[in-house]
């Protein structure tokens, strides 16, 4: 699965161009780029000036989620979860800015010059990309996360059924979690996607930083805005939302506690709410919720959260057995009548091990989608276990697992 980045977890000071851009006016691939591309797939060693279209274009070819540009290093691609630096030179200062340069605009660089970084989205070559532009040691430098060109599905991410599930709630709040990189936003998109599929009355409005996914009409109305661009702040971009009329509110992040009470209050007043917080399971999303407000609110917090999440999705991915691309391992919890006491009397801890029992409700820990994994011969042992939650539990399922193989 290609993978979208996160955003940061910069403050609302800090709002990014978030400017869709038209594509990028960069020269064509240079004849030496595509003589490599046709023959070794790899950057020549040395004579010739690192450009643009050249990077872009060996990002594409390789499939890479994302390329680095920083000085001191030459080019790097991120294929497959792996770091692979290109055989050219190291960047040096004025070739990094002129990099950057060639891709953001000079709004962009000003933003990068007041605030350390900015987010926009680029066009090149019919693919789109995540920039994220950065000063870090007083140097320029920049990742782009390539934008899959075709809409995920939850088909094809191997989303178990509760994922569907999720998609036909009514009303509540619904969160992907997990770390950077680990495919939050795309698991939001074929979700969103399978509601524009399959919900024909019903109102999306997605509030993105930048928007990555541009969902057609199928089915549902989508109206798509941007930060920066569309509205100032998530929590902004909420408040407005409860007066455009939406049954469905697709949010970036949850990345602050003004913008959580306003999740929370439009999930409460009926709307069907999905986001993303950057945490690992379904306890320490819950606990990273209540801990965000003030100790005298958590106990009014605790109750409204109870009261309103349907679902957490913790989510990991790791590298395919068959050596390319990436497949996800997910820990769900369903809000449960159950679960929902556990987080209204403060007994969080439970969460983890209420989840191991309760697989016919579409629950699940991490280590029993990694032991499933493992089963459908998707990833490897070692791979498996280098992620378990609990490596003495992982091991005595996948022990099973190669006893009921041996049994065949």
């Amino acid at each position: 699965m290609t993978t979208t980045p996160t955003p940061s977890d910069a403050g609302d000071d800090n709002v990014s161009s978030g400017k869709l851009k038209k594509p990028v006016n960069l020269p064509p691939v240079s004849p030496e780029i595509k003589k490599a591309l046709q023959t070794t797939g790899r950057l020549p060693a040395v004579g010739f000036k690192y450009q643009m279209s050249d990077l872009l274009a060996l990002a594409i070819h390789h499939d890479a989620s994302d390329l680095h540009l920083r000085v001191g290093e030459p080019p790097m691609f991120r294929v497959d979860g792996k770091m692979i630096r290109s055989e050219g030179p190291s960047l040096k200062p004025k070739e990094a800015f002129d990099l950057v340069a060639a891709f953001a605009s000079e709004e962009d660089i000003r933003i990068v010059r007041e605030n350390g970084q900015a987010d926009f989205a680029v066009a090149y070559d019919k693919q789109r990309f995540r920039a994220n532009v950065f000063r870090a040691e007083g140097e320029w430098g920049a990742v782009l996360r390539r934008i899959p060109e075709n809409m995920p599905t939850l088909q094809e991410l191997l989303a178990p059924p509760v994922f569907y599930s999720f998609t036909r709630l009514p009303r509540g709040l619904v969160l992907v979690t997990g770390p950077t990189g680990s495919g939050k936003t795309t698991t939001l998109a074929a979700m969103i996607n399978q509601i524009n599929f399959e919900r024909p009355d019903v109102h999306i409005l997605t509030l993105e930083d930048p928007i990555e996914f541009k969902h057609p009409r199928k089915q549902a109305v989508i109206t798509q805005r941007e930060l920066g661009t569309d509205f100032r702040t998530f929590a902004d971009g909420l408040r407005a939302a409860l007066r455009e009329d939406p049954d469905i509110i697709m949010l970036g992040e949850m990345r602050d506690t003004e913008t959580m009470e306003v999740a929370m209050t439009a999930a409460e007043t009926g709307h069907l709410v999905f986001s993303t917080v950057h945490t690992i399971g379904a306890k320490d999303t819950v606990d990273r919720i209540i801990s965000a407000f003030p100790h005298n609110y958590q106990d009014n917090i605790r109750s409204q959260l109870a009261s309103i999440l349907r679902g957490v999705i913790s989510q990991v991915l790791l590298p395919r057995a068959s050596g390319r691309g990436r497949v996800a391992a997910f820990e769900i919890m369903v809000g449960s009548p159950a679960i929902a006491n556990l987080i209204r009397e403060n007994n969080t801890q439970q969460i983890s091990s209420f989840l191991q029992t309760q697989r016919k409700d579409g629950m699940c820990t991490l280590d029993q989608s990694l032991s499933e994994l493992y089963a459908d011969q998707l990833v490897a042992r070692a791979v498996a276990l280098e992620r378990a939650q609990d490596p003495r539990e992982l091991g005595n399922l996948l022990l099973a697992v190669d006893e009921k193989r041996q049994r065949r």
